[in-house]
C-alpha cells in the first residue's frame, strides 16, 4: 500500500468521528506496511481533551508494540497536527508524518510554528503534506457547514 491508500483508511476513520459528532480527523500508525494503531477524534465522546486522532493512534500502536517508542513508524493523519500531537510524535520517535489538509489556525507543521524545522528537538520527524488534502478538507468543510445549519 502507498501513502494514498493509507490516507484513504484514515479518511474512513475520520468519517466515523463525524458520525459521532466529533471533528472528522482520522489517523493511522504504520511500520513496514503493517498497521499498528489507529484512531479518530474523540475528545467529546471520551471527555478527554487529549483524545485527538493522532494520540489515540499512537497509544494503540504503543500498546500493540509494548513500547512507547514508535521508531521507524509513519503516522498518517487527515489534518495537519496541533502542538500537542506533534510533541507526542517527537516523544514517540515517529519517523515520518503524512497529513492531508492544512490547518491554518492551529497546524504546527506548515501553517503556524513550522515545528518540524526547529533545531531544539532531539528527534526529527520527516513530513509529507497534502496527501488527499482536498478530500480531507471537504470532509471538514461539510462537517462544519452541517453543524452551522443545526439549531442549537
Amino acid at each position: 500500500m502507498d501513502d494514498q491508500d493509507w490516507m484513504q483508511q484514515a479518511l474512513m476513520l475520520a468519517r466515523q468521528a463525524a458520525d459521532q459528532g466529533e471533528v472528522p480527523v482520522g489517523a493511522l500508525v504504520v511500520r513496514g506496511g503493517q498497521l499498528l494503531g489507529q484512531g479518530y477524534n474523540q475528545p467529546i465522546t471520551a471527555n478527554d481533551p487529549s483524545a485527538h486522532a493522532e494520540i489515540i493512534a499512537m497509544r494503540s500502536a504503543s500498546l500493540a508494540e509494548k513500547n512507547y517508542r514508535l521508531s521507524g513508524c509513519t503516522l498518517y493523519v487527515t489534518l495537519e497536527p496541533c502542538t500537542m500531537c506533534f510533541g507526542a510524535m517527537v516523544h514517540a520517535r515517529i519517523g515520518r508524518l503524512v497529513y492531508g489538509a492544512s490547518e491554518p489556525r492551529a497546524g504546527v507543521c506548515e501553517s503556524q510554528l513550522q515545528l518540524p524545522s526547529v533545531d531544539f528537538y532531539n528527534h526529527r520527524v520527516e513530513v509529507e503534506k497534502g496527501v488527499l488534502a482536498e478530500e480531507s478538507a471537504m470532509l471538514l468543510k461539510r462537517f462544519f457547514a452541517d453543524r452551522r445549519k443545526r439549531p442549537r
